[in-house]
């Protein structure tokens, strides 16, 4: 017994086992249900199946303790259709199996996570049928069964009929609520439960508001909260972050007492999902050098695309190795992840190594090479990625196809671009606005304007900024003024400040020396707010991103920067620099 009550491996138990045989101990009901336990604590496949052929040719029949413990054995290892096959065989044993209130506390469980909704129905059957359907514990794994299937009318029916109720059990119920996104009819059951000092209740509530958008309430509860935890902080920080307030966001982060690499990964993460790479960037470097933190899958799968938009190549490259090293390339989002990256870096070669090394590819790893190949203007290469696909017989879905019009618009190819656009319906696909947007600037670019236009007079959707801009663009490449005028006025109304519709009318007008049209181009920039962003450049510098743009004044480096510039300036100039400013 107290061998089997240690951390065993599996060639250990089987020592044990052939000590039991040898001493004729396997017939002690006792020892035999721990042996069975010690088996399933392993969590490995063969312990469990080497478990069950003893227990099938088990020497008492039908004990309720053992078999329990063969049940809870085959959940452990999360072989759940086993579980209630075993409980199956055994009701129908002529020998007659009686179920007790573990029996079905561990079935309920189950069925709850196979999601196995006939299966629990028959439970809820067996228990009123067995008389525990008083028991404060088995009505209580009842409801939560019936809560996590998503049946709140069954779940509601077990609260309302249970004799006693534990907090446990209002828990279930207003979690149910909440992940139901049923938020009315959580916070009455909150207001009405006589004790709320539970985490695991907030935090249900808190995720259900953040899920639903309603930031408002979820700072409410968070506020209300008596013990904040982990996870209470960083949920409200994924929900600022999906809400685009990244400020109230990185607040929270910093106030918060105690961090975990999940808090970490939400904060990076927000930072990419708000377009701030940067400041993302940042904050990765800030974890490895205040932490003892060690990215994971996530950490690698948020901050990848940061890297990827900054071009931070050596810094990619870092993390590939570091993803080699702890064998993080055997999941495909991260192997997706630094196809992406390795693309958007222009290392389009590289992006094709990692592919191809993938174990396993899914739709977005395909899409990203394809993609991947667009951007890098290797058209054809594109196409040949896309028909491979086709060859493994993986279904193209709506970013496949915004990929390979991407690559024909960047190809110039128009006859292959109208090919796979009018194929779309083949694959069961609706074109979409985006869609339309790349066939629209397609046609645009090869001087097919009227063809563009009637495209675009006959999609089912009303054009935006992006297609009167591709529109915009053709009749500029073709002098066409008198319509590039037509599509200004209809861009001005939906986009009053971009300001690279003007310039295009503009520069169309200087052509034709309409300098009062110009004048009035300018005029109506400044009414409108129409302001160009001022340039900037990224480079990379010891594995940092420094940028620079174009008039700032308030760099770190900006007086020793222009030192350098002087200095560059008279050495062109023949002229003898400055040693002493040098």
């Amino acid at each position: 017994m107290f061998l089997l009550q240690q951390k065993n491996t599996k060639n250990t138990l089987i020592q044990i086992h052939a000590f039991m045989l040898r001493h004729s101990i396997e017939t002690n009901l006792n020892i035999f249900s721990k042996f069975i336990t010690a088996c399933a604590s392993l969590s490995s496949l063969s312990a469990i199946n080497h478990a069950r052929r003893l227990f099938d040719v088990r020497p008492h029949q039908n004990d309720a303790f053992l078999c329990n413990a063969m049940i809870k054995a085959h959940l452990g290892l999360n072989q759940f259709t086993q579980s209630f096959t075993l409980y199956r065989d055994l009701r129908r044993d002529e020998k007659g199996f009686v179920p007790n209130k573990i029996t079905f506390l561990t079935l309920a469980k189950s069925c709850a996570l196979n999601m196995a909704i006939w299966d629990g129905l028959q439970i809820h059957n067996h228990v009123i049928k067995n008389g525990f359907c008083l028991d404060l514990y088995v009505s209580t794994a009842l409801l939560d069964m019936y809560a996590k299937l998503g049946i709140m009318g069954s779940a509601r029916k077990v609260f309302e009929e249970m004799p006693e109720r534990s907090l446990v059990s209002w828990t279930a119920l207003i979690c149910g609520y909440a992940r139901a996104g049923d938020m009315e009819r959580a916070k009455k059951l909150l207001d009405e439960m006589p004790e709320k000092e539970d985490s695991v209740l907030y935090n249900a509530m808190i995720d259900g508001y953040v899920k639903l958008g309603d930031l408002d309430s979820a700072r409410s509860l968070f506020n209300q909260m008596p013990d904040r935890n982990v996870i209470s902080w960083t949920s409200m920080i994924n929900g600022y972050c999906n809400r685009g307030d990244v400020a109230s966001a990185k607040f929270l982060f910093d106030s918060m007492p105690e961090k975990n690499l999940v808090s970490w990964n939400a904060m990076i993460g927000g930072y990419c999902q708000n377009k701030q790479p940067h400041e993302a960037l940042k904050l990765f470097h800030d974890m490895q050098s205040s932490t003892f933190f060690e990215p994971d899958k996530v950490t690698v799968v948020s901050i990848l695309p940061a890297i990827a938009d900054l071009g931070a190549l050596d810094l990619g490259e870092w993390v590939h190795h570091f993803v080699r090293k702890r064998k993080l390339d055997r999941a495909t989002n991260v192997c997706t992840a630094l196809v992406d990256m390795y693309a958007k870096c222009g290392q389009i070669n590289k992006a094709k190594k990692v592919f191809d090394e993938m174990p396993e590819k899914e739709i977005a790893s395909w899409n990203a090479l394809i993609n991947g190949y667009a951007v890098n203007g290797c058209a054809k290469a594109a196409l040949e990625v896309f028909l491979g696909m086709q060859n493994e017989r993986v279904m193209p879905n709506d970013v496949t196809m915004i990929g390979v019009l991407s690559a024909c618009n960047h190809g110039g190819l128009v006859e292959e671009g109208k090919r796979w656009f009018k194929a779309m319906a083949e694959f069961g696909l609706t074109p979409k606005i985006e869609h339309y947007g790349c066939m629209a600037d397609l046609l645009g670019r090869a001087g097919c304007v009227e063809e563009a236009e009637k495209l675009i007079e006959g999609m089912p959707y009303e054009a935006n900024g992006i297609i009167l801009t591709s529109l915009l663009f053709a009749y500029w490449s073709l002098n066409n003024v008198k319509r590039a005028e037509s599509v200004l006025n209809k861009l001005v109304h939906m986009e009053p400040t971009n300001h690279g519709s003007y310039v295009m009318l503009r520069n169309l007008y200087a052509a034709e020396k309409r300098w009062e049209d110009v004048e009035e181009i300018r005029g109506l920039m400044r009414r409108n707010g129409a302001r160009k962003e001022a340039g900037c450049s990224v480079i990379e510098v010891d594995s940092r991103v420094l940028e620079f743009v174009s008039g700032d004044r308030v760099h770190p480096k900006w007086e020793m920067m222009q030192s350098v510039l002087r200095q560059l300036w008279m050495h062109m100039r023949g002229q003898q620099p400055d040693k002493a400013a040098a």
